[in-house]
C-alpha cells in the first residue's frame, strides 16, 4: 500500500535517527516525505549534506518540502527571514535547501518569517530581500518558497492566511506561495473554507494534523474529507502533508480511503 500524502518526518517517527527516517516511512506505506531543517547548523559539511540525501535516495522517497535554517526551533524560534544580524545563515541554508532539490528533486522550500525582535527595526523589509533572494535561487530550479502562518508561537507575525499573502504580494515574486497548514489556520480562527476559497490560487503547499491537539486526522475536530475535497475542487493538485504528533505508533487510521 502507498499512501498519497507525504508524511513530515520530523516531526513524525522522531523515535528513529533521523537518517533512518525516510526509510521507515517508505516501509509504512508512504511514497513522499518533507523535513524540516534537518542539520544542526545553517551551513552543513558536503558530507551532512550526502549523508541526508543518501538517505532519502536509497529509501526510495521523493522529498516534496523542506525547512531552510529556522534557528533553535525548540528553544523558541521560528525561522531567520527576518531576523537582523541571520542574513549569511539565511542564504547559506537557502544555497544548501537548491542544491538538495536539484538533486531529489524538491520543489517546495518553506522560508519561515521569524519573530519580531525586542528593539529591531526594518524586520519587514529584510523579510522582503531575504524572501526575494530565496525565490531567485530556486526559480533556478522551478522551484516555490512558501510563507506559513503558526500558532502558537506569540512573537510570530504571520497567522493568518492574509497576513501570508500581503508578503507574497509585498515581495512580488512568481514563485512564491502559501504554505496553508491546516491545523495552524483552525488554531488561529481561520474560516478553513474562506481560506480555500479566497485563496486556492496561491496556495501552494498544504500540511494537515487535526485541531485541536495537532494529532492525526480523526483525532479532532476539522472534516478533511470535505477539506481535501474543496481543495481539489479549487485547482489544487500539490502534495499534502503529514504534520502531526502522533499519539500512535502506526497509520492504521489512514484507511483504505486514503491508500
Amino acid at each position: 500500500m502507498t499512501f498519497r500524502h507525504a508524511l513530515n518526518c520530523s516531526i513524525v517517527l522522531t523515535h528513529l535517527p533521523l537518517l533512518e527516517r525516510p526509510r521507515a516511512a517508505a516501509e509504512a506505506g508512504f511514497d513522499a516525505v518533507e523535513f524540516w531543517w534537518p542539520f544542526p547548523t545553517a551551513a552543513p559539511s558536503d558530507a551532512e549534506v550526502d549523508r541526508f540525501a543518501r538517505a532519502v535516495e536509497e529509501a526510495g522517497v521523493q522529498l516534496v518540502g523542506l525547512n531552510v535554517a529556522a534557528g533553535d526551533m525548540p528553544a523558541g524560534d521560528r525561522g531567520l527571514a527576518s531576523w537582523p544580524g541571520r542574513e549569511q545563515e539565511f542564504r547559506d541554508s537557502v544555497a544548501v535547501a537548491v542544491g538538495l532539490g536539484e538533486r531529489l528533486g524538491t520543489r517546495i522550500f518553506n522560508a519561515l518569517y521569524g519573530n519580531r525582535i525586542d528593539g529591531s527595526s526594518g524586520q519587514d523589509e529584510l523579510a522582503d530581500q531575504n524572501l526575494a533572494h530565496a525565490a531567485k535561487e530556486a526559480e533556478r530550479i522551478g522551484a516555490t518558497v512558501v510563507v506559513e502562518p503558526l500558532s502558537g508561537a506569540d512573537r510570530y507575525p504571520i497567522r493568518t492566511a492574509a497576513q501570508a499573502v500581503e508578503v507574497l504580494d509585498r515581495v512580488g515574486a512568481p514563485n512564491l506561495g502559501l504554505l496553508a497548514d491546516l491545523y495552524h489556520l483552525a488554531v488561529n480562527g481561520e474560516d478553513l473554507d474562506a481560506v480555500i476559497a479566497r485563496h486556492a490560487d496561491r496556495i501552494a503547499h498544504v500540511q494537515l494534523a487535526d485541531a485541536p491537539g495537532r494529532h492525526e486526522p480523526g483525532t479532532g475536530e476539522l472534516d478533511f474529507a470535505h477539506l481535501l475535497t474543496a481543495l481539489h475542487t479549487a485547482g489544487y493538485r500539490g502534495r499534502t502533508a503529514l504534520e502531526y504528533v502522533p499519539t500512535r505508533p502506526d497509520f492504521a487510521w489512514l484507511g483504505e480511503e486514503d491508500a
